[in-house]
């Protein structure tokens, strides 16, 4: 607790050691963990300036499948900045594989629970050709690593499985796996895998099956991912990569669940829509509203009756940025109950004063709408009790 606010972290990621898919993966899937290895692409070997003693600091080695760098478009600039970003913060960046190191950190800050994304999971998943079933061997090794990362603190450290849309038949299976070892909520990207979005049918038995499980699903984005991505048919840089693919994956994925029907279909259903901020949601709800259902309902009904924004507003949530500016005007139209806060910890987007700028929300929104964002909205997301 922290200025008499619980506070519940509703992104916050681990750091995997690389190793854990070589131990937790079945023996017939290792041969394809991933390791990190130098990638000799253009002046992605080159040394790269750095402050401190010796001046100089090479660049690290990239995780790779088989040969294959899992970032794609990671370009040898962005990679020099990220080292130099990753090489200022890296003993706050590398104990954050150790639980211990993770309840420290939120100690610091005053976070009571957090619910734990993947860093490089996310972009295992993301690759693009790949096996299904190699696909669906990453996601079970993570999450079963993971249980085990949670169950220092299992009171404050809450997991939130990884999923594979590669092999949707396998979904279930998975989504069953992972309750048993206690997850309540799951994390799947938004891009499209072979051509199917996630409103694709071949995705039913697995959003009925979270409905019937209460299990939450939390939709989030990582650029650089080998599956198609908003922008990366037309940019190049990190720059425009990483401005597009988060909010505009989030907006696709929120109109395939709509256009789908899935929200429809599943009332209960609980969905989030992570580390993308809350501002793109107004404008596209009343976009879809407006000028797509009021004109084009014929075309999608009967598996969209109502209006886009009713389904949002019965069951979904968006996790926003507390630098938002604009917060004051677009929270009524999002709706109170509907907003989540995260830290995205220890990502470079992260620093240590969020949280205090979360709770300095109170001067621009009022108080309770403040609790809610810090405690209630994700603990009704999440079902914790309490």
């Amino acid at each position: 607790m922290r200025d008499g606010y619980r506070i519940l972290d509703a992104d916050r990621h681990v750091i995997e050691p690389i190793d854990l898919w070589r131990t937790y993966m079945e023996p017939e899937h290792r041969a394809h963990a991933p390791c990190y290895a130098y990638v000799g692409e253009g002046d992605l070997a080159d040394r790269v300036a750095c402050p401190g003693p010796g001046g100089w600091l090479p660049l690290p080695p990239q995780p790779v499948v088989d040969g294959r760098p899992l970032f794609r478009r990671l370009s040898a600039r962005a990679s020099r900045e990220l080292a130099l970003s990753a090489s200022r913060r890296r003993r706050e960046v590398v104990p954050t594989g150790r639980p211990e190191a993770q309840i420290a950190a939120m100690d610091r800050e005053g976070i009571d629970v957090a619910f734990l994304y993947p860093t490089l999971g996310l972009y295992l998943v993301g690759l693009s050709p790949l096996d299904p079933r190699l696909a669906t061997a990453f996601a079970r090794a993570y999450n079963r690593w993971l249980r085990d990362f949670c169950a220092h603190a299992p009171g404050r450290l809450r997991g939130v499985a990884l999923m594979s849309p590669h092999d949707p038949g396998a979904m279930v299976v998975e989504l069953a796996r992972a309750a048993a070892l206690g997850f309540g909520a799951v994390v799947v990207r938004p891009n499209p895998v072979d051509g199917r979005t996630l409103g694709d049918p071949a995705y039913e038995p697995f959003w009925a099956e979270c409905e019937r499980r209460s299990i939450a699903v939390a939709v989030h984005e990582g650029t650089h991912a080998h599956l198609p991505t908003a922008g990366a048919d037309r940019f190049h840089s990190r720059f425009a990569l990483h401005a597009c693919s988060h909010p505009m994956e989030q907006m696709m994925a929120l109109l395939a669940l709509v256009e789908g029907g899935v929200l429809e279909r599943h009332p209960g259903l609980r969905v989030a829509f992570l580390e993308a901020g809350c501002g793109w949601l107004p404008y596209w709800l009343w976009r879809l509203d407006e000028v797509e259902h009021r004109h084009l309902a014929g075309e999608v009904e009967p598996h969209v009756p109502q209006q886009p924004s009713a389904y949002f507003r019965r069951q979904c949530f968006v996790a926003v940025e507390p630098d938002e500016p604009y917060l004051p005007e677009v929270v009524p139209r999002i709706g109170e109950d509907n907003l989540l806060f995260g830290t995205d910890y220890p990502h470079l987007d992260h620093d240590e004063g969020i949280v205090g700028r979360a709770l300095a929300l109170r001067d621009r929104l009022p108080g309770e709408v403040v609790r809610k964002l810090l405690w209630d909205n994700p603990a009704r997301f999440y079902g914790v009790e309490g």
